[in-house]
Order: C-alpha cells, then structure tokens, then sequence
C-alpha cells in the first residue's frame, strides 16, 4: 500500500499489522529521502509498546531494532523512553552479541578460513613470476601475519571485538570478520535460527540497503525456513546505498507473502529540490517522490572551469554571497554560525576547506588510524581533544570549577589515590596549580602553539598521562632538548606510525580545534557517504573528481564530461553495477539533505559538455546554471 498526502497514517498501520506475535508478516517498506522512515518505524513501536509489549516481556522477549549508526541508535531509544524490551543497536554490536558466548565455534571458523586464505596466498606465490617484486614481498607479510594469528588461535580463552575501534589486539576480531561469522552461523548452524527467533520475534533493519549483503541473506534465508515464527521488516531505499558491500537488488524479487508499504511523501525537501531528486534518479527507477511543503525552495548549478588554476576556497565563498542575494537568505554568508553545510567527496577535501588537514592527513595516510580518526577514539587524541582543549576552553571562561573537575577526572597529579598516598597532599595541589598555569601560558598574547609544544608541556608537568602512541615522541621532544648544544644522539629507525604522528603534532593547536569540531558533527563540513539521515536548511555540493583521487565515483561521467570507460560498458552490458550508478546514488543523497536551497558546484574542464548534458537531461534549467 502506497501512502499519499491525505491518508499519512495508512502505511504505519500496515507496518503495525505486521508486528503481530500471532500472526506474523515480514515486510520491506519503501521510504524515500526525507519520507519519515524513522518516524514512522517509532511509530510503530509505540504503538506495540501499548498494547503488546507486558507479553512479550512476559515470554522473555525483545524486538530487535537495527539501526546504520550510534546517533540513531541513542533517537530511538531516547523515542522509546529506554525500554528494555526494545534492543536497539547497530549491525556490528548486533552481530557480535549474536556470536560473542560461542568461543569454541569462532575458533573453528577462523582456523578454516585462515587456512583457506594462506593456502590461496601459496598458490598465488607458487605462479608469481618474480620474488623480488612489492606483490610477492606483501603477500608473504601476509602469509607470515595469518600463519602467526592461527598458530595462536588456540591459546585465546575468549575473542574480543569493539564496534567503534580498531581491534588489532591479538585476541580480537575485525568487522569483516564478524560480520562473516554471524551470517555464516545463522545460514548453517539451525540452532542459532531457532535462538534468534525465540529471543527475537521481531527483527527490524533501517537502512537496510546498506546492511552487509550476506547478513541481509542470512535473515531472509531465517525467515524462509520459520516463516510463521519471524517478522522481518526492512527499511530502505535502494537509491541510498552508499557503500558497494550493501544487497544491491534488495526490494527486488520480494516475496507474494511479503507486505510492500510504500512512503513517497517527502517532508523534508522544497518543491524544486524533489524535482530535481526525481529527475536523478529517472535513470535509475521508476520511483518518485511527492512533495508536502508548498514552497518552491532554491537549486543552483554553478560550474567552475578548471582548465586553468582556481582558487577554490574563494571560488566556494563567492557562490555563499550569490545564494544569499537569490535567497535573501543572509545566512548563506555566516561562516560563523557554520550555517551552510559543505559536502565534500572525501574526508580529506572537508579537512583541506576545515583548515585542519595538517593534523589529520598524516594520521588518516595510516590505514589502522582511519576509524578511530574519523570517531575521535584514536589512541593519543583523547589528550588532547578530552583533556586539555576542555581545560584550556575553562581557563579562557574563566570557569574555575570546570578547570576544577577536569584536573581531578584527568590528572595523576591530584587523583584521590595519589593525594592520600602523598605526605605533602598540599604541595601536590600547588604543582597542580603551577602545571595548569604552565599549560595555559602557551596561549598567552593570543599565541596558537603547535601539538608539539603542548605534548612536551604535558610530559614535563606531568598535568595528564600520556599514552603509548604519544610517549616515544614525548620522549624524544624531551631527549632533543637535552640535546641542544651536545652530542646528538642516534636517529632512530623509521617507523611509519610514529612518522605519522609526528608530522600531525606539528600543527597549531586551532587546525585541531577545527578537527574535533569535524569529527563533533558541528565543523560545516562533511562528507557525501557521512550525511545520509541527515537534513540541513543550506547545502553545498562540492563536485571534484580530480581532486577526490579516487576511481569509485565519477561525477565528470555522471555529468557527461567524460566517456563511460570500457568497463563501465561491459558491466553496463552484463547487468553489473557502474561508476555512473554509484556516483547517481551519491548525488541524488547529497541534494536530498537540502531543506530549503542547494548550491552544486561542479568543478570540471568540459563545463561546456556540462551544461549541455544537465539541459538535455532536464535536471537543470537555463536560467539555473551559473558559468564560473
């Protein structure tokens, strides 16, 4: 059943109907950009939460909510008032709960796929022509790095994993790997089907499109063999996979027995915004989307030519002052109140345009940095981020008592244990004093020290612990002190991660206020893969394949700009997804964040073929289209 704008409830009731504990019916629910999916998905519960939630409590039941991330997981829990019989939580936590009592089977699992993989990696080395070339040298890291990890598989009592970190302990699991051993566990261990189905009757997936494809096929593959027992509903679009591990044909091929609701109402875009999202996505489906507000909102292309040197941070300033004189809308040009969001291909375009790519380039450059970066949970950051940017706002507020409860939540100098321990309890408060003194100085006369001179203060004050990652510089910064004026000592080996953190701590402290504000959701810039759910009032596409360096998306293609490469045509041929359709699933997300008006601005050195394409395709009217 589709919903339409005088019956908005009509797509909630069926959802609903589809929760019954007698009778259940598994679903996959349409929901366009700005439809209120989640809305209705709470909705829902709400309602069960009324009137069926004392039963299920009282058979030892939960509804499993699986939701794309941690902030959306803390909404509907929040929604739901934090009961308990809703387990709310994303994909990887929900996995890892799933798998994390069965020791014995994980280490079954792992000893024969990482045998399977060292024996591929063998049979790869045995037909490599050279010994000596950067292929063969790798894979043999590779082949020592897992014949390592199986050779130690049996001493592990329990595995380990982090939904949010790195996990490169040597008990841990990665993502990957959980993921692939939960859905291997629910495709052929029957007794983890009947487990999940007697805890979980009903299991709900949002963003369900972008679920790792072979989970997605275990839970169908459940819900076929228990199809009385289960409800299963999915939420999603297939136009808003972002990422390339998603089920590529999910919405497709649903089962008769299945409910199909459709939400094509969007709330959340102006008249001209669901026009142009219409229109994007035309080349990919039939689906189209309705409007509910009644004003017409404001679309702009600005194309740049780059076939000579543009100064892009110039350029992207120039086009907030036109969008202000066509909006009169003025906070078009409020850099302050961060009030325009910026969207880049790539992390580090936001970082270069954020003005924080000294400090986060290096460290993003490390690949087992990349996810503690991008959540502010890598170790060594804390120190600075948790600890002493706290510390030094309070100073400048003239909080005392702020500066008050970090020393005594951070530093050694004051804990509890250290001040009854100590004889000198009040010498230890004064050097407590004079540390918070010393740090704050480096600030004096509006100066804007580098992480460097911060970690050295820290390490001879002694105000906070210093991690791992951080201690061979601290040290070193120390020793090369020392040092001036003697014999130096002997450089060290080289060792990528500390090279890494060590070109980032020469940063000014600022370019890291700016980076924590990016990684806090308040920088006014952020990705187009990082924004999906999301809305904002003013957005700015930025379009700029040259800059991106990557090969996964093309907006030159997508735009006309550039030929498809035989690739694209031979998978286009073969029914397989291209660059082009990867890059239409990107734009049409980046442009459907737009509450009220949207700037795209594309750079490119074919504007010409630009323009005429988007004309051609009816995205764009003349009089929209702006010649930079």
């Amino acid at each position: 059943m589709t919903e339409t704008d005088t019956t908005p409830s009509t797509v909630d009731e069926e959802i609903y109907s589809c929760l019954d504990l007698d009778n259940p019916k598994s679903f996959f629910l349409f929901a366009g950009a700005g439809s209120g999916k989640t809305r209705s998905l709470v909705d829902a519960l709400k309602r069960f939460q009324k009137n069926n939630i004392v039963r299920l409590k009282k058979d030892g039941q939960k509804i499993a909510v699986i939701t794309y991330t941690n902030a959306a997981c803390d909404e509907i829990k929040s929604r739901l008032e934090f009961d308990m019989a809703f387990h709310v939580s994303t994909i990887h936590s929900f996995a890892w709960e799933i798998i994390n009592p069965y020791t014995n089977d994980i280490r079954s699992w792992l000893a024969s796929n990482l045998e399977d993989e060292i024996a591929k990696l063998n049979d790869q080395q045995g037909r490599a022509r050279s010994t000596t070339n950067k292929s063969y040298i790798k894979r043999a890291k590779k082949i020592e790095l897992k014949t390592k990890r199986l050779e130690i598989l049996p001493s592990i009592k329990k595995f380990t994993y982090n939904p949010n970190g790195d996990n490169i302990e040597r008990d841990s699991l990665n993502h990957e790997e959980v993921i692939k051993i939960t859905a291997d566990f629910i495709l052929n261990k029957p007794l983890m089907q009947s487990i999940l189905i007697r805890k979980y009757p009903i299991l709900l997936i949002d963003e369900s499109q972008d679920t790792k494809k072979d989970l997605v096929d275990a839970f169908f593959d459940m819900q076929e063999k228990h199809p009385g027992k289960i409800t299963l509903g999915l939420f999603g679009d297939t136009m808003q996979r972002i990422y390339t591990d998603g089920k590529t044909d999910l919405g497709q091929n649903i089962p008769d027995t299945w409910a199909k609701p459709a939400k094509i109402i969007n709330y959340r875009c102006p008249k001209r915004v669901i026009t142009l999202i219409n229109k994007i996505r035309s080349g990919a489906d039939d689906q189209i989307q309705e409007p509910h507000k009644e004003n017409d909102g404001c679309v702009r292309l600005f194309i740049v030519n780059t076939s000579n040197p543009v100064n892009k941070a110039t350029v992207e300033h120039g086009i907030t002052s036109t969008m202000a004189e066509l909006t009169d809308d003025q906070l078009w040009k409020d850099d302050a109140q961060a009030s325009v969001k910026i969207l880049t291909l790539e992390h580090h375009m936001a970082a270069s345009r954020g003005g924080f790519s000294d400090f986060f380039v290096p460290l993003y450059s490390v690949d087992k940095f990349k996810t503690g970066l991008l959540d502010g949970k890598l170790q060594g950051v804390s120190l600075f981020a948790k600890q002493v940017l706290p510390l030094v706002k309070a100073k400048q507020a003239g909080d005392e008592f702020a500066v008050s409860r970090i020393m005594r939540e951070y530093s050694p100098i004051i804990k509890k244990d250290a001040l009854k321990k100590s004889t000198k309890s009040l010498e230890e408060i004064t050097k407590a004093k004079d540390a918070v003194v010393a740090l704050f100085s480096l600030w004096s006369d509006d100066a804007d020290p580098s992480l460097n001179e911060v970690l050295k203060e820290v390490y001879n004050s002694g105000i906070f612990l210093i991690s791992d990652a951080l201690l061979p510089i601290a040290d070193r910064l120390n020793q090369d002190q020392e040092d001036i004026g003697g014999e130096q000592t002997e450089e060290p080996e080289n060792d990528p991660v500390i090279e890494a953190w060590e070109m980032a701590l020469q940063c000014k402290f600022s370019q890291f206020e700016e980076y924590v504000r990016y990684i806090s959701d308040e920088s006014r810039f952020g990705t187009h893969q990082g924004i999906k759910g999301l809305q904002f009032p003013r957005v700015m596409v930025i379009l700029d394949d040259d800059e991106a360096r990557g090969w996964t998306f093309s907006y030159d293609k997508l735009f006309g700009a550039v030929e498809p490469t035989p690739t694209d045509i031979n998978n286009l041929e073969e029914g397989k997804e291209t660059s082009i359709d990867r890059t239409r699933r990107l734009f049409y997300v980046t442009c459907s964040r737009a509450e009220e008006s949207l700037a795209i601005v594309a750079y490119t050195n074919e504007r010409k073929k630009v323009e005429s394409y988007v004309l051609e395709q009816g995205w764009f009217d003349k009089d929209e289209i702006i010649q930079i």
